[in-house]
Parts: C-alpha cells; sequence; structure tokens
C-alpha cells in the first residue's frame, strides 16, 4: 500500500469533478478522501501502486465535460489506513482562488427529463445538475458551495438533499438544484400589476399567448432581462424599435430548434457546432433570401444574429402545451434582445426591470433567483483558418466563455486592466491567468459606469486578486481612464498609461499564446485610438512588442470636422475628405445631396479657417466616407454602422485594385510610410458619377485594402525581416476584409495572428493593456 496526496487546479468546482473522483478511486479500490478548497480539488488516496498510476492517468483522460485542468500536482503521502474513500467538507484557504465555470447551457439529460411527463421536474423552467445550468451568475464567492450562491435562501426538500449528497447522482453537489417543491418560480405581471395564483406552466402559457398577440414582454432570464417579441410580426418588431429608441441596429434571435435555423440561415457544420455548444453563443449566419423573418429585425443586413435556447424557461417558451410536445412549436422565432433603456447595462433585478422597462415592455416574465452579476449573450461567427476549416471569431465574449481566464505563456503579479470606452471590458490577472470580464458596454452612462466598478469588486472578491498596478487607456476622457486614475490614488498604486493600437495587438499576442520577446508586425485598423500625438489613430502598422512599439506606417492624416458629429454622420466626413484632396463637391453626389446648403457653407468655412478640426488616421472613418460617396449610409445611428452596411453590399473579391500611394520618409533612424489614398477616393467619385454600381465599387474597396496590407506588410519585411503580422481593431469584425487580407499574406509567406474568443474590437483592449503592463514590470 502506498499513499499519494493530489492537488489540481482549474475549472474543477460545479462541475461534477469530485464525484468523478469518488467514482475512479472506488473502480480502482483506492482509498482516501477528496474535497474542494478555494484553490481547487486536493485528494489522499492509498492503494496499490499500479491503481494509483492508473487513477492519476483517467484523471487526465476522462475528465468531466465541463472541466478544464490546468495544472496536478502529486506527492508521496504516508498511509493513513483508510477504510473508505470518501467526499469530505470544503475548506477555504484565505489567500487561495480558482478559475469558475461560467453559466452553462441545459444538457441533453436534463432537457429530456425536462418534457418527460413520469419525470419529477417535467416542465420546470429551473431544472439542471452538475453539468449545466447558471453557474459565475449565482456565484457570490469561493469555495463554490450552496451557501456561496444566490441559491442559498433556497431550502432543499428531501428528494433534493438525496441527489445533493449522494456522490453517484448527477446532481451531487449541483448549487443550483432545486424542483417544483423546493426551488425557485416563475411569476407573470401585466398591466403593471401582479397576476394571482399561476403556476409556472400557466405563467408561460400566458407569456406564449402575449407574444402570439403582437406584445413586447421582458424575460428575465440567467444573467439579466431580455425583451421578447415574435419575429414575423412586423408590427411587434416596429413598436419593440420604436419603445427602445433603437432605429436599424439589428436584434438576436432565438430559434427552437437547429433545422427552424436552417430554413432561415445558411450554416457550415462549423457554425452548427457553436450553435449547439455548451456556450450557446449568439451566432451570425447569412440570411436566406427566403426567410419570413422580418426585415426589420436586421435592416440593411444580410446576415441575422440567432441563438438556440440555452435554459429550461427558453425551451418552454416554444413547448406546445396543448400537444405535451416540443414540436408544432406555438412560435417559430423570437426576437430576444437585450432588456436595457438606451446605452444602459441590462437590467437583473425584478423591481429595477419593472421600472427601468415598463415603457419598453407590456409584460414581465419574472422569477425569484436573484442574479449577482449581469451577463449578456456573447456573440460570434465562424471564419476560415488557412486550412481549410472554420473556426470561432468573437464580436462580444460574455455569457458561456466569462469569467473562464486566457491563460499567459508567463506568471505575473496582479493587475488591473480597465480598458477602453466603448464595449468595455476589464482584466485582472493572477499568477498565469487572465481573467477577462463578461461585456460590461459603453461607458457613456453613470449606471455603465457603476456597472464596471460592482464587476471590479466582484471579481477581486471572487479571484482574491488585489492589484499591485493598474493599466488604462491613453486617452485622457475616457470613463475607465478616470476611473484609473481615482483608484491609483484611493489605493496608492502604480498606474500604466497604454496606447490603444499597442494595447490592441498585445490583445492579439496574448491570445496566440507570443511569448517570445520578438516584435511582430501589428496592423490596428479601428474607428479611434489616442495617439502619442495628440491625433486621432486607427490605420496603424506598427512594430510591436509587448515592452515596446514603433509606428512604421499609417493612413496620411485627414480631416475630421467636429469630431463626434462628424462621426455620427459620414456625409461630413465624405465631404470634408474631398475638400482636403481637392475634389469637387459634385451635385450628384450622395453625401453633397444629404447635406442642406446652409450645412455646406459652414462646413466649407469650417474647412477653410481649420476651426476645430481634429486631423484623423482611421481606416473606421474611410469606411464611414466612402459609405457616403456611394449613398450607403449619410448618418449612423449605432457605431459602425456605416462600415456594416458597406460591408454587407461587397461580393467576393475581384483582385482588382484602386490606386493609392505610400510616401516613405526617414524619422528617427527609421523610416515612416504614410498612405495616401487620395487617388482612391477620385477614382471612387469618378467611378459612382459614371455609372458603376455600388456593390461593384464596395467590392474593389474591400479588395483594395486587403492589397495595401499586403504591400505595406511586405515592405516591412524587407525593413525587419519579421514574418508574423497580428491583425487586431475594430475594422477586422469586417469578416471579407479579414478573410481577403488573411489569405494574401498567407499565399507571400506571413504567419497571421488573429483572434479567436477574444473580440478584435475595443473588448480586447483590457487583455492588451494586462499583457504590456506585466512586460514592462
Amino acid at each position: 500500500m502506498v499513499g499519494r496526496y493530489i492537488r489540481i487546479g482549474g475549472i474543477v468546482q460545479g462541475v461534477g469533478f469530485r464525484p468523478f473522483v469518488y467514482r475512479l478511486a472506488n473502480q480502482e479500490g483506492l482509498l482516501g478522501w477528496v474535497k474542494n478548497t478555494s484553490a481547487g480539488v486536493e485528494i489522499l488516496v492509498e492503494g496499490e501502486e499500479g491503481a494509483i498510476v492508473r487513477f492519476l492517468e483517467r484523471l487526465k483522460s476522462e475528465t468531466p465535460p465541463l472541466a478544464r485542468i490546468d495544472y496536478i500536482e502529486s506527492h508521496p503521502a504516508q498511509s493513513n489506513h483508510f477504510t473508505a474513500f470518501e467526499i469530505i467538507e470544503s475548506q477555504d484557504i484565505d489567500t487561495a482562488f480558482l478559475p469558475i465555470s461560467p453559466d452553462i447551457s441545459i444538457c441533453g439529460e436534463c432537457l429530456s427529463e425536462l418534457f418527460d411527463p413520469q419525470n419529477r421536474r417535467f416542465l420546470y423552467p429551473f431544472i439542471n445538475c452538475t453539468n449545466c445550468g447558471p453557474r459565475f451568475t449565482i456565484t457570490k464567492a469561493i469555495p463554490y458551495d450552496r451557501p456561496n450562491t444566490t441559491m442559498a435562501s433556497f431550502p432543499l426538500c428531501s428528494q433534493c438533499s438525496k441527489e445533493y449528497h449522494d456522490p453517484m447522482d448527477r446532481r451531487f453537489h449541483a448549487q443550483p438544484v432545486a424542483c417544483a417543491e423546493c426551488g425557485p418560480h416563475l411569476s407573470l405581471v401585466f398591466a403593471g400589476k401582479l397576476v394571482p395564483g399561476l403556476s409556472d406552466i400557466e405563467v408561460i402559457q400566458q407569456v406564449q399567448k402575449s407574444l402570439q398577440e403582437g406584445l413586447i414582454v421582458a424575460v428575465k432570464g440567467i444573467g439579466g432581462f431580455h425583451l421578447a417579441c415574435d419575429a414575423l410580426n412586423t408590427r411587434a418588431v416596429t413598436a419593440l424599435r420604436e419603445r427602445k429608441k433603437r432605429v436599424d441596429k439589428p436584434f438576436a434571435l432565438m430559434m427552437p430548434d437547429l433545422e427552424t435555423i436552417q430554413r432561415h440561415c445558411l450554416t457550415t457544420q462549423a457554425d452548427i457546432d457553436l450553435l449547439t455548444s455548451r456556450e450557446r453563443p449568439i451566432v451570425l449566419l447569412p440570411k436566406r433570401p427566403s426567410s419570413s423573418i422580418v426585415p426589420s429585425v436586421a435592416p440593411n443586413q444580410n446576415t441575422l444574429g440567432v441563438m438556440l435556447p440555452y435554459s429550461p424557461l427558453h425551451y418552454l417558451l416554444f413547448y406546445d402545451f396543448d400537444q405535451r410536445t416540443y414540436r408544432n412549436y406555438p412560435l417559430e422565432a423570437i426576437v430576444l434582445t437585450s432588456g436595457n433603456r438606451s446605452e444602459e447595462p441590462i437590467a437583473t433585478e425584478n423591481d429595477q426591470a419593472l421600472s427601468q422597462l415598463a415603457t419598453l415592455a407590456d409584460v414581465f416574465l419574472l422569477h425569484n433567483r436573484p442574479i449577482h452579476i449581469r451577463c449578456d449573450d456573447s456573440v460570434v461567427r465562424t471564419v476560415e483558418d488557412g486550412e481549410g476549416r472554420r473556426r470561432l471569431y468573437s464580436t462580444r465574449r460574455s455569457r458561456g466563455y466569462a469569467p473562464n481566464p486566457i491563460r499567459l505563456p508567463w506568471k505575473t503579479n496582479p493587475i488591473l486592466g480597465v480598458g477602453a470606452e466603448l464595449k468595455n471590458t476589464f482584466c485582472l490577472t493572477r499568477e498565469e491567468y487572465a481573467f477577462v470580464s463578461h461585456h460590461i458596454g459603453d461607458l457613456e452612462t453613470y449606471e455603465t459606469y457603476r456597472s464596471l466598478e460592482e464587476g471590479i469588486e466582484h471579481y477581486q472578491r471572487l479571484f482574491r486578486v488585489r492589484p499591485e498596478l493598474l493599466a488604462c487607456d491613453k486617452h485622457p476622457n475616457y470613463l475607465s481612464t478616470h476611473y484609473a486614475l481615482q483608484k491609483a490614488k484611493q489605493d496608492k498604486l502604480p498606474l500604466l498609461a497604454i496606447q490603444h493600437h499597442h494595447a490592441h495587438i498585445a490583445s492579439c499576442m496574448a491570445e496566440n499564446g507570443w511569448s517570445s520577446n520578438e516584435p511582430v508586425i501589428g496592423v490596428s485598423f479601428d474607428g479611434t485610438g489616442y495617439g502619442e500625438d495628440g491625433c486621432i489613430w486607427g490605420g496603424e502598422f506598427l512594430i510591436v512588442s509587448y515592452q515596446a512599439y514603433r509606428r512604421a506606417a499609417h493612413l496620411q492624416y485627414f480631416p475630421l470636422p467636429g469630431g463626434d458629429r462628424a462621426v455620427r454622420v459620414p456625409a461630413r466626413v465624405a465631404l470634408a475628405y474631398l475638400f482636403h484632396a481637392g475634389i469637387e463637391w459634385h451635385p450628384d453626389l450622395p453625401p453633397v445631396q444629404a447635406l442642406p446648403a446652409e450645412e455646406r457653407q459652414l462646413l466649407t468655412l469650417q474647412l477653410e479657417r481649420q476651426i476645430n478640426l481634429t486631423p484623423t488616421s482611421s481606416i473606421g472613418r474611410l469606411f464611414d466616407l466612402v459609405a457616403s460617396l456611394i449613398g450607403v449610409r449619410q448618418a449612423i445611428n449605432y457605431e459602425a454602422q456605416a462600415a456594416i452596411e458597406l460591408e454587407a453590399l461587397a461580393s467576393e473579391g475581384s483582385g482588382h485594385a484602386y490606386p493609392y500611394e505610400l510616401i516613405s520618409a526617414p524619422t528617427q533612424g527609421h523610416s515612416l510610410i504614410q498612405i495616401d489614398v487620395r487617388r482612391m477616393v477620385h477614382a471612387i467619385v469618378d467611378e459612382y458619377l459614371s455609372g458603376v454600381s455600388p456593390v461593384d465599387i464596395a467590392t474593389r474597396f474591400h479588395d483594395t485594402l486587403s492589397i495595401l496590407v499586403l504591400e505595406v506588410c511586405k515592405l516591412l519585411y524587407r525593413e525587419t525581416g519579421i514574418l508574423q503580422v497580428a491583425l487586431s481593431g475594430g475594422v477586422w469584425q469586417n469578416i471579407k476584409l479579414l478573410q481577403r487580407t488573411c489569405r494574401r499574406l498567407r499565399q507571400e509567406g506571413f504567419t497571421v495572428l488573429t483572434h479567436r474568443e477574444i473580440p478584435p474590437n475595443d473588448g480586447g483592449i483590457s487583455l492588451g493593456q494586462v499583457a504590456i503592463a506585466s512586460k514592462r514590470q
């Protein structure tokens, strides 16, 4: 008989790991114990040496589906003459921590039980087990035990208690476990009043009826509220847009099954894998021309953002109660968009929702399981990986993925990166883990700013991190920078301000596990980033390591008239660029027609006298002005709308580029390339006025940018010998541009680093900030 003491770290709590260990130990005839600690799982076993070797091998090879082992430590131990193998009480180690599982969609076994009339949880909206259900959004502290979750206020009934304490049961120590006798329940508010005496099933039937009648329903889910309506009802979708003041921005959809999705959208196997994955994100898919989804769900788009149900409550919204079957759906598709007023965080509490969403929703579907931390739906799509496969490419990383850490290829001291202004996330590091937060949103309101503060406080408690260094964006007016300045002063911490595009590229490097101190060529294209010279950057080619960067090439500056107003009105950007390039404001050009004569006169005066002009090198603004010139969009009502609609217009590439110039000038021992696209813009104007199709112009513009990127990278390779290119920044959400550029770069022998789970937009900035701060420290 020999003994072994084993420590396991990673996502090993709330995922059925201890009963898994219990079963393995009994199968191998081992004695001892297993317990949770705030650092992970600890095991003490004794038995025959061969059995212990097999036990260790099986720990790695047969890991439960939701578990992720990051390390296993094994040391010899003295025999304690145990008589059995037991699961013993959890232990809290003050300074220890471990990753927490994200919220996971309902598993197949629970789904079968949900629709099984013989099961005691038949049609129970909160069914879950060790393999599925809420985790992150109900967890208050670690270790992950029921008293440390929002389920603490629901005492277990005798049957649930038996399951909870049985190591051989699928619900052993499933912290959210409950049933209709002891668990949470639904309620319905209609016309501002609670409807009394309804069962859970009756509540859902009333909600189905309301949706069928064209009403808007606020639905409390796992991470917050959604606003729902029938996606095939034009009147309902229009009403939701009007109430939410969301003019054109696409709505997300939920459909009952894969077959329904495929009637409305085109899917690849990679898309199907994401749709049916345990994370259940919103997946952006090409829309079929024959789809009956109301066009106003996603105006001027050829894609739809679609997800499958991920909670039992969602499945019940599509259940046929008359036929008692999950077929013959009463609703084919529902809009399921964030339950918030414009620019505010999603509501999470019942009273808050009833107040804030009163003018938006007709009906409220509530429940009494508290949400401890809000968490929006994740948004993803698939892209080609260069080897004939398609893979994940994220736009918003939140439910299902957060708070899973990104593992850095080095260990670091505790650092807090507070992210950017738009699509804000923050990131906390501990050892080799970088905990990139759930989606916070645009820091444009006090409520969102408070959500950032609360999120940081929660992560610090949950992962027991006290930052020793802060990192923020260099933009002096970002609210995230303001927060970092206050926290640095309050906690007496050093603060490192990091250039926006350096952080973009470092984020891509870190996600790809780049451990070398050698630099890469970073191509950072976005709408706005504060430059070292006080200008607005956004069309940048950088030579980048974690510690430092230099600007090697950029789009030649052009004037942005009126700052934020120009961003909202692409017609102003277009006319300002034409003035800058010496191109006539022809009366047949769409931006000329879009602006009243008086505004054009004032704009001319502003440009001539150089009043309130901000120089910019932004590729995002270049997309805006091209979209305006060819009549796609003259004013926007959501971020990047003109660029998104220009991408939707473009067809497959032609390989034919517009003219441009690369102007090289020596600076500080290196050459700095300026990219002059005035000839390109002139050619676009000439083509439009001569009747060339906007589709052809949009296609050629995308081709030109991808060819331009390749040419500049080849020049930088000749200068530096660097063959690694990292692509980051919001413009790289443009899949047509991304895939054309990657294809051309790879054909010329470059290794291309792109994002996967971390978004290329400003949602990834916080990861780049902590990576740079760690290396500089």
